[in-house]
């Protein structure tokens, strides 16, 4: 007769409770994985260790641990488990919560599909101080191979997306459209189509970094600080000996005049990055306390808008720390209309009581908007034409009797710099990236652009938010709008605060 009770017996098998989908503030279902169940840790895919290709990974919704059941986190670094309590979103950290996606085990470092913008945050910055040119090579190949490295991982391609890139599209459109009457059509075709791949491929760029997971996305923040901190010192010891080094790498015996300048646009492309600083994987005090330490690090280089920039990226990401999505969206449209009513708020500054004050430079900023200004009333709606500010009739002429005495300036003393041969009234650009789109691409190509920005900007994080104040800093008072060099560098920042936006566990 058997004997009742010695079989070994088998508990019955766990059962997940049902879930219905809910909605977090980011707008994502939160679900487990199939087959995972509250409170169960996440195990690794039967895949071998040392596969040639693990596969792609799934993107689903990690589960949300409720008060009643404590539960380990799904994150394979997390380790012990947490206390019960509600957990919060949150735009600054990698992990369980509500808006966060399940992106699986983290893939070995040289496989990881953001490593070529990792190296390229690394470098980048370092560079920009040694020859600012380099950040197009820079940034438009690091963003190719992380494309190309995503269909490799992932066997499909990162399409483009986001409310920004068809305004932008269409921006690049009207542009080209724009060379059947702008005065060199070659370079507005280019310029255009500079435009336009750039867009695709922030965006694509974008949507790389989204869907990577949270080791890699770390890493890459980790990288970015290592080369901001490496750019700001070689800036720092540059700028105290000089210009020794910077002269050394172009083979100069000596330093010779005007070297100093080749520093702003090194500062400005770091003033763009640092706010991305913020998604470190650190505590909040020790991320405001770097991002700080940058900024002012920036005040001791040379070039007044870089140092600008800066600070407004710290303000932007402080207030929207603060005040939330709300304050971002409220900024987005405060930048978008600021860019709409710049015809008519640039005529205010152009003031004698402003000019009488204003360095020899500075005066020379305020004769050019003014020719800015004279040109594009004549063609308000159309423009003259992508990339005509370097065409435009009277542009290398001296500033013209005509806008000295709007101003009230006599060419007397050091003012008389102005009458000096080479003195152009318009060489390349308006230096104010407003004037330069309604100069150009007229009432329809600006307001393209303020809807491009209100898009990148509306319910924008901290992080993304310090990005597009500082990059609107230096837009309305330094570079010209189209320089390959410099729309690189925006679609490089704009892919990693995109990217990084959105959490991963």
């Amino acid at each position: 007769m058997p004997r009742v009770g010695l079989e070994r017996r088998r508990s019955p098998p766990r059962v997940a409770c049902p879930q219905s989908p809910t909605q977090d503030a980011h707008g994502v279902a939160d679900r487990l994985p199939p087959g995972k169940t509250l409170g169960q840790p996440r195990t690794a895919r039967p895949a071998p260790p040392h596969s040639a290709h693990p596969g792609p990974r799934p993107r689903l919704t990690a589960p949300v641990p409720s008060a009643a059941e404590p539960s380990r986190t799904a994150s394979h670094e997390a380790g012990p488990a947490l206390t019960p309590r509600t957990l919060q979103a949150s735009d600054f950290a990698d992990g369980p919560g509500p808006g966060a996606l399940y992106r699986g085990p983290s893939r070995v470092w040289w496989r990881a599909t953001t490593l070529p913008l990792s190296v390229a945050a690394a470098i980048a910055p370092t560079a920009a101080v040694l020859q600012s040119k380099a950040m197009a090579p820079i940034a438009i190949i690091a963003m190719l191979l992380a494309v190309i490295a995503y269909r490799r991982e992932e066997g499909r391609w990162p399409w483009p997306r986001g409310i920004a890139l068809p305004f932008l599209l269409a921006l690049a459109a009207w542009a080209a459209l724009s060379a059947l009457w702008a005065p060199d059509l070659s370079r507005a075709l280019a310029s255009a189509g500079t435009l336009a791949g750039l867009a695709l491929l922030g965006a694509a760029c974008a949507v790389v970094v989204e869907e990577e997971g949270a080791a890699e996305r770390r890493n890459l923040v980790w990288c970015l600080l290592g080369g901001l901190a490496a750019g700001i010192a070689l800036a720092t010891i540059d700028h105290a000996t000089n210009q020794a080094i910077r002269a050394a790498v172009r083979g100069l015996p000596e330093r010779r005049p005007g070297l100093e300048f080749g520093l702003k646009p090194a500062a400005s492309v770091m003033a763009l990055l640092l706010p991305l600083l913020l998604r470190l994987h650190l505590g909040a005090g020790w991320r405001w306390l770097i991002l700080a330490a940058g900024t002012g690090a920036i005040l001791l280089l040379p070039g007044d808008t870089a140092k600008i920039a800066a600070l407004a990226g710290l303000l932007a990401a402080g207030l929207v720390w603060i005040g939330g999505r709300t304050l971002s969206c409220l900024m987005a449209a405060v930048l978008a209309g600021a860019l709409l009513a710049a015809p008519i708020l640039v005529p205010l500054m152009l003031r004698p009581d402003v000019a009488e004050r204003a360095p020899i430079t500075a005066l020379h900023r305020m004769l050019i908007w003014d020719f800015a200004l004279e040109r594009a009333a004549e063609k308000p709606v159309l423009g003259w034409g992508m990339e005509a500010s370097r065409n435009l009739p009277g542009g290398r002429d001296n500033p013209s009797p005509e806008s000295l005495a709007r101003l009230h300036v006599t060419p007397e003393g050091e003012r008389a710099f102005l009458t000096r041969p080479g003195v152009e009234r318009m060489s390349l650009h308006p230096h104010n990236g407003a004037l330069q789109i309604w100069l150009e691409l007229g009432w329809i190509g600006l307001a393209l652009a303020a809807l491009a920005v209100l898009a990148l900007g509306w319910g924008a994080g901290p992080a993304a938010a310090g990005v597009l104040a500082s990059a609107a800093v230096t837009f309305a008072a330094s570079f010209g709008v189209w320089q390959p060099w410099w729309l690189a560098t925006e679609a490089f920042a704009a892919a990693l605060a995109a990217g990084l936006a959105m959490r991963r566990v």
